[in-house]
């Protein structure tokens, strides 16, 4: 059966290699029910050939089904209304509508926007196929992601539809199902609009050997254990539907001979000839052997943008070396899983197959790394070194045409390590360098007043010159702390936007803040400078999402702090409470307070907590029973509360409070004693 394997495509409704798994199950019964679906996974896991049996099984129940490939449509130099033309072209032939009546049509509706259109279309669909259930099937989806206009509209619209479904009756009959390569999060690029978060996602997993052992009636092979075989095709393949039919594709081919028998596999032979096969045929020179291009597709996605390869590598990298990679949603991760390398199992990152594994394996992804980085024998005697030798550290200019490459990139975090500590080393070279400098010319000034205290009336000219002389030598000195501190600027810079693409959002909105702090210290900055910081501090604030939230106070919240440990916030509000909650979000306990709460503090080393309040009270509780402690009045009376913590207060339980500062401020010391 030489070709009863398909390798590439669509597989036929009714071709016998076609593997039923859990995905086919799912979607029919979500479709049947009404739920909009998608089917995103990384390219020929077999999404088209899913579509496909799932379109054909609607029809023969007699729904009205239509498929649109929107590469059909067209996406290079296309205008929008071309494209909506396209979609209502296609989906007006498919449900047999009259094509002539719909350019009519169209020409009616023309005063309205394009999706205003669409929207009348489909409302036309629904009256044009009365009582009938109306299933779209939108496929190749990625490809509308590269149009040369937003399509934000057209999945806002399929959005409409389903929600249309709780005013509108007939909206029931309309089922949308999406496949693609591609994130929900990437339909609806407008971060103002509402996202694209409706539907019912369907896992698209691989083989299992139950399931693909119908493959096994392709293998002509003579040996009483084809089961053992297909076993160990699995075995390198992960189930992956492509790469398991090419397996199997060129078993059969090389168990040729010349006269065209079946070859003898010997019981036990079965693993060193699959072996032998996959690395002879698949692994080595995997490039030029790649036909039909399945590993080059993989590869290609994975350089595709150079802005955020390096990270990608780099998070696979670690994966190799045998780190644990938890999965965060984040962007990266979601690109890993859509170029196929990589799957999602039990909250990490695993690698899909062992053939992905052996080509794209640690040398290559250290050759790639390499290619990319302009300091790469730097970084790799760094690395080599245990990441100690700080020789190997970039300086100088080097180091400022590193930072200048990565910057806008999503490198690894060994990257920003290795940039960020040639950075530290260079600012501390400096400081060197600027302390021996003062050092220095604090010598000379003292060498000069000596000069003035002997000198007579006489060699004035003489100490004219020498002053002339501590005075560049002043400058000097004034002009490498600018510099030193215009480097310290960039390196907050460089530290904040690699901290961002390392997803620490926090850490990089700190380091934003300080280096914009540090310019507005300048009497007058770079405007290069400036607007990196600004540039900076801007793209964090937009795109740094909220990871928690803490909901409870009845008021306005007057003030926040952690514990010193970090386990424990507290927070004082306008509904004369304070409450202590867990790091995660839960609420612990509230305090009662006497009156509107404004500051709050915990104590650096004791389990107390202190609040200051409006009426220029103080309250102290015990963390561990939750109980007050004391309640202090203010020493000069009401108003007062607003020096309450820099006073000293009186003895309470045994302790004396010297001064205690409000949560955030600086400068001050907390003392207790017993």
């Amino acid at each position: 059966m030489t070709h009863y394997y398909q390798i590439g495509g669509s597989l036929d409704y009714d071709a016998p290699t076609y593997i039923e798994r859990p995905a086919d199950r799912d979607l029919y019964a979500a479709l049947l029910a009404g739920e909009l679906c998608y089917v995103f996974n990384s390219r020929q896991m077999g999404k088209s050939s899913l579509m496909v049996r799932s379109w054909y099984r609607l029809q023969a129940e007699g729904h009205r089904c239509a498929v649109v490939d929107v590469t059909n449509i067209g996406s290079d130099h296309i205008t929008p209304e071309q494209w909506y033309r396209g979609m209502i072209g296609t989906l007006a032939m498919q449900f047999n509508l009259p094509t002539r009546d719909i350019r009519k049509w169209w020409e009616e509706h023309s005063h309205l926007s394009l999706t205003q259109i669409l929207s009348q279309f489909i409302e036309l669909l629904l009256v044009q196929c009365p009582e009938q259930r109306l299933f779209i099937f939108v496929d190749e989806v990625d490809s509308l992601l590269n149009l040369p206009f937003s399509v934000d509209d057209f999945f806002a619209l399929i959005r409409f539809c389903y929600n249309r479904r709780a005013v509108e009756p007939d909206y029931k009959r309309l089922t949308f199902a999406i496949f693609g390569v591609a994130a929900p999060a990437d339909l609806i690029a407008d971060k103002q609009r509402t996202p694209f978060n409706i539907g019912r996602a369907i896992v698209l997993s691989g083989f299992s050997l139950d399931e693909a052992m119908p493959l096994a009636a392709g293998l002509e092979i003579q040996t009483p254990n084809t089961q053992g075989i297909l076993q160990e095709v699995l075995r390198w393949t992960g189930g992956q539907p492509f790469l398991t039919q090419k397996v199997c594709q060129l078993l059969v081919t090389s168990s040729q001979l010349a006269v065209n028998e079946p070859l003898k596999i010997p019981s036990g032979m079965e693993k060193f000839w699959v072996d032998s096969v996959v690395r002879s045929h698949i692994i080595d020179h995997w490039e030029s052997q790649d036909e039909p291009e399945h590993l080059r597709t993989i590869r290609d996605r994975l350089l595709y943008d150079e802005r955020r390869t390096g990270r990608l590598l780099g998070i696979y990298q670690r994966w190799l070396e045998g780190q644990t990679i938890v999965t965060d949603d984040s962007r990266d991760h979601i690109e890993l899983l859509l170029s196929g390398l990589m799957i999602q199992q039990t909250g990490q990152l695993r690698g899909k197959n062992r053939i992905y594994k052996s080509v794209f394996n640690l040398a290559w992804v250290q050759k790639q790394l390499n290619a990319l980085r302009p300091y790469s024998e730097a970084f790799d005697a760094w690395v080599t070194s245990q990441q100690v030798d700080d020789s190997r550290l970039l300086r100088g200019r080097a180091l400022q045409d590193a930072q200048a490459w990565a910057r806008g990139k999503s490198l690894s975090d060994l990257d920003y390590r290795f940039l960020a500590l040639g950075q530290e080393q260079e600012q501390a070279d400096i400081q060197r360098s600027l302390d021996l400098e003062k050092a220095e010319a604090a010598k000379r000034t003292t060498r000069l007043q000596r000069i003035l205290l002997g000198i007579t009336s006489g060699a004035l000219a003489i100490v004219s010159v020498l002053g002339i002389a501590a005075f560049w030598q002043y400058q000097r000195a004034i002009a490498s702390e600018q510099t030193a501190r215009l480097n310290e600027i960039q390196a907050l810079i460089s530290s904040a936007e690699g901290q961002f693409a390392s997803h620490h959002e926090l850490e990089a909105l700190i380091d934003a803040i300080k280096a914009k702090r540090r310019l507005q210290e300048l009497e007058q900055a770079p405007t290069e400078l400036a607007v990196a910081a600004d540039r900076a501090l801007n793209q964090i604030v937009y795109w740094m999402s909220e990871r928690n939230r803490l909901s409870g106070h009845e008021g306005h919240v007057l003030g926040v702090t952690y514990s010193p440990d970090g386990e424990l916030i507290a927070t004082a509000s306008g509904d004369q409470t304070v409450k202590l909650w867990a790091k995660d979000g839960q609420l612990l306990h509230t305090f009662a307070g006497n009156a509107t709460t404004f500051g709050v503090a915990f104590h650096p080393r004791l389990p107390l907590l202190a609040a200051t309040n409006l009426d220029g009270s103080l309250q102290i509780w015990e963390l561990e029973s939750k109980t007050l402690v004391q309640t202090i009045q203010p020493r000069y009376g009401p108003g007062s509360f607003a020096s309450m913590f820099l006073i000293p207060a009186p003895k309470f339980v045994g302790c004396r409070l010297n001064w205690w500062p409000l949560a955030g401020e600086a400068g001050g010391e907390t003392r207790h004693q017993r």
